[in-house]
């Protein structure tokens, strides 16, 4: 049976929701037209979509995959009526969605708001947390919004550009540093903090240790970069991050940098986007945006993040 598109609006509201009332008060509509709303897709999914458990309701498991779907679809098609064949943002109304993880936020997505905001402010950014499941399929993501901000080297025949350098280094507690500074075998013997920790996809980081046969043994994966200290201050542990996530760290957070003691830790931080991207001038907009932020974070010159700490030495 074909299912009527306007039916996306209702089974987004009703999912997002979980309310029929809620849901007509969302979208404006009365309460019976959206129920029945709700029984036509009943009946496409064979599914109740919502059940009632007490006073409320719940999705089902298909009503849970289903909000995802449903989400990215509307994003897609929101990107579609969107276009223009110019794009004016001093006058522009729209809004760009980036996936970037939490260390990218206080330097490159607040110089970015500001920008955008001086320049566009009728455009809108939406932040989207690097999630494990996006990393795992960051390509196949990609079609579902504007940009990702991840390390060069990590996708391939995907369009990126460079925004700017970093360098990995390790992080230790600081009651723990030794003199002279350890060595790879001391380094591979300690339990690991590693963020963002997928085999498959070979963390740059690591290579050197696997090139001497050393194989750390990870005890903590972490989907962030900012939590870091925490668990490694007062413990044995090993941690490893990018630099400039490390002058985010709070001040007194009990951890000190070690050089990595098995070659250079070069890290490119890159915007990529789907292909099909490449022409609309929004999106030549955005990147070139993007770009300036980039050279303004290289260049130590980018938007700070508010905090009445000193800067983590």
């Amino acid at each position: 049976m074909g299912l009527d598109l306007n039916l996306l609006l209702p089974l987004d509201a009703l999912l997002q929701e979980r309310s029929v009332t809620r849901a007509a008060e969302r979208l404006g509509l009365s309460q019976p037209t959206v129920s029945s709303a709700l029984a036509r897709l009943r009946r496409h999914f064979g599914d109740e979509l919502l059940t009632r458990v007490g006073n409320t309701y719940e999705l089902t498991p298909l009503a849970e995959r289903l909000a995802a779907h449903t989400a990215h679809a509307l994003g897609s098609a929101d990107r579609v009526f969107q276009t223009r064949p110019a794009f004016e943002p001093a006058h522009a109304q729209r809004e760009f969605t980036l996936v970037v993880a939490d260390m990218h936020l206080p330097t490159f997505g607040r110089t970015l708001a500001a920008l955008v905001r001086d320049t566009a402010p009728g455009v809108r950014l939406r932040f989207q947390h690097m999630a494990p499941q996006i990393a795992r399929r960051a390509q196949e993501h990609l079609r579902t919004v504007d940009g990702m901000v991840l390390p060069q080297g990590l996708l391939a025949n995907v369009p990126a550009i460079d925004l700017y350098e970093d360098r990995w280094v390790c992080v230790v507690s600081s009651d723990t540093v030794s003199s002279p500074p350890p060595t790879p075998e001391e380094l591979a013997a300690r339990p690991w903090v590693l963020p963002f920790h997928f085999p498959s996809m070979g963390f740059s980081p690591l290579h050197g240790l696997h090139a001497e046969s050393l194989e750390p043994r990870v005890e903590i994966a972490i989907e962030n970069f900012l939590t870091m200290p925490y668990l490694i201050a007062g413990t044995d542990r090993v941690g490893v991050v990018p630099e400039r996530a490390v002058r985010l760290f709070p001040a007194g957070s009990g951890t000190t940098v070690v050089e990595l003691p098995f070659g250079a830790g070069r890290v490119v931080e890159s915007l990529w986007w789907h292909p099909v991207h490449d022409r609309d001038p929004a999106h030549i907009w955005l990147r070139k945006t993007a770009a300036t932020v980039g050279q303004l974070v290289a260049a130590g010159e980018a938007e700070p993040p508010v905090h009445h700490d000193t800067p983590h030495s």
